[in-house]
């Protein structure tokens, strides 16, 4: 999320990473600075914006990554909370149009005070493979180099088809190779990562300074890895709540360099508010207030 800082680290996680790797830390994660994927709440959200935002500034969370498609109709809102907006994730049609378009929405998305600008996600339709992954590459590049001149920082946001196999290795290995780092960063989404069968920590310590924003989520055990986004509703946890690893997570991120974290869950039992505190709740019990 935001350039925020962050609370110091968290205390039974410290105890057990060497030294060595303690001092390549950049930006732990603080309980304090926790943000939200508003994706959360989107059900919520479009019909009462300020009770929605208010309620998550309530829990605790600080900073929020934000949906372009309906970020005019909860601004004013956001702007009457303490929530700083550091993320946003853009749809893909406006990067592949390009453009006076693309520039237009960079420029407003800066003038917001936004610092990350994500592909959020790429349409089954529009999948493929080596040559499809490595244009999307070739997109992303010019995309960074844009949202660089614009003082954003460009991310881009996994889901599990990019572990599919292919041709010996995999369409995210791809993208991390053919972009250029100091042009296109990773955010990414840990539920996805275990979706695919991969581990999020592995990822981090393969991607250590390329993963600026992290989706903390969490995921049902008993699921079979598979590569699309067809999982069962129940899937999705509230972190803390399922299979994975998040203070294991959190302690490679802080190495691997992650500045910012947000708590997303695509899907819940009930009321997504209620959700969020659980998963604040947990994550507070991780780390120092």
């Amino acid at each position: 999320m935001s350039a925020t800082s962050r609370r110091v680290f968290i205390s039974q996680a410290a105890a057990l990473v060497p030294l060595s790797r303690t001092v390549l830390a950049k930006e732990p994660l603080r309980s304090s600075n926790l943000g939200v994927q508003l994706y959360t709440v989107r059900n919520v959200i479009t019909k009462d914006p300020a009770a929605t935002l208010q309620a998550i500034q309530d829990i605790g969370y600080t900073e929020i990554e934000a949906t372009y498609a309906n970020l005019d109709q909860i601004w004013p809102a956001l702007q009457q909370t303490k929530l700083k907006p550091v993320s946003v994730h853009v749809d893909l049609a406006i990067f592949k149009e390009g453009g006076s378009r693309f520039e237009s929405t960079l420029a407003e998305l800066k003038q917001r005070n936004f610092e990350y600008v994500v592909v959020p996600y790429i349409p089954q339709d529009q999948r493929g493979g080596m040559d499809v992954f490595k244009s999307l590459a070739e997109m992303l590049n010019k995309s960074g180099e844009r949202a660089k001149a614009n003082g954003l920082t460009l991310c881009y946001h996994n889901h599990a088809f990019e572990f599919k196999s292919l041709e010996g290795t995999y369409g995210l290995a791809v993208l991390m190779r053919e972009t250029q780092k100091n042009l296109v960063s990773l955010e990414m989404d840990i539920f996805w990562v275990s979706v695919a069968g991969h581990d999020p920590v592995e990822l981090l310590k393969k991607y250590t300074g390329r993963v600026a924003l992290l989706h903390l989520k969490d995921k049902a055990r008993g699921l079979a890895p598979q590569y699309n986004e067809s999982v069962p509703p129940e899937t999705f946890k509230e972190v803390g709540n399922g299979s994975i690893d998040i203070a294991a997570v959190l302690t490679e991120a802080n190495r691997a360099g992650v500045r910012q974290y947000f708590v997303e869950q695509d899907q819940t039992p009930g009321d997504p508010i209620a959700s969020l505190r659980e998963s604040y709740k947990y994550l507070s019990s991780l780390f120092k207030s």
